[in-house]
């Protein structure tokens, strides 16, 4: 249970919205295809902008994107495409709009080949979340060696927009690794 004011990660205070975030979902494991998808989605559009731009429009992806269904995203036409360049509610980023069906596609494929794209992307850490203890956000890295090869990986397999920052991020908020300051509540819940 939160208390009143409780000790968070400092990246996460400066809105309701990242207070939210924060304590229900970063570093919390996810181990359905749906919400891997959501966030490897919402990830990708990140790559350059800030988490709470993302966090902010997140409801807009979630209509614009079909709520984030990856079936009828890897069938995207061309109009569909030119429809979300037209969507103010999202990131219009024709790049990435098209990450987001060729990324479909990919996951997709991988799933076929593992069973589903949570096997996959977790057996880089055999089922568990990496538990990291760091004094405070500012200790937290950006990428790693692991986040490097996972980055590798999805390139190889077709993935785009999946650099190793944007994987680590991923990692985080899906709870593959789990980089909640040491003194934040979290880690007592």
């Amino acid at each position: 249970m939160v208390t009143q004011n409780p000790l968070r990660c400092s990246w996460c205070t400066s809105s309701d919205l990242y207070k939210k975030y924060h304590d229900e979902e970063w570093g919390v494991p996810v181990y359905d295809d749906p919400t891997l998808f959501e966030f490897l989605i919402l990830e990708t559009f990140q790559a350059g902008l800030s988490w709470i731009t993302i966090l902010n429009k997140r409801e807009n992806f979630r209509i614009a994107f079909d709520h984030f269904d990856y079936k009828k995203i890897a069938d995207y036409s061309e109009e569909k495409i030119e429809e979300l360049l037209q969507n103010t509610g999202i990131i219009r980023n024709k790049l990435k709009i098209k990450a987001a069906v060729s990324n479909a596609q990919a996951f997709i494929k991988v799933q076929y080949e593992f069973g589903s794209f949570s096997e996959y992307i977790w057996k880089f850490t055999n089922g568990k979340p990496i538990i990291n203890h760091s004094k405070t956000s500012k200790d937290v890295p950006a990428t790693t060696p692991l986040s490097d090869e996972i980055s590798k990986d999805l390139k190889k397999r077709g993935f785009k927009f999946v650099g190793s920052t944007v994987v680590y991020a991923h990692m985080q908020a899906t709870g593959m690794v789990n980089d909640h300051a040491e003194d934040c509540w979290t880690r007592t819940k």
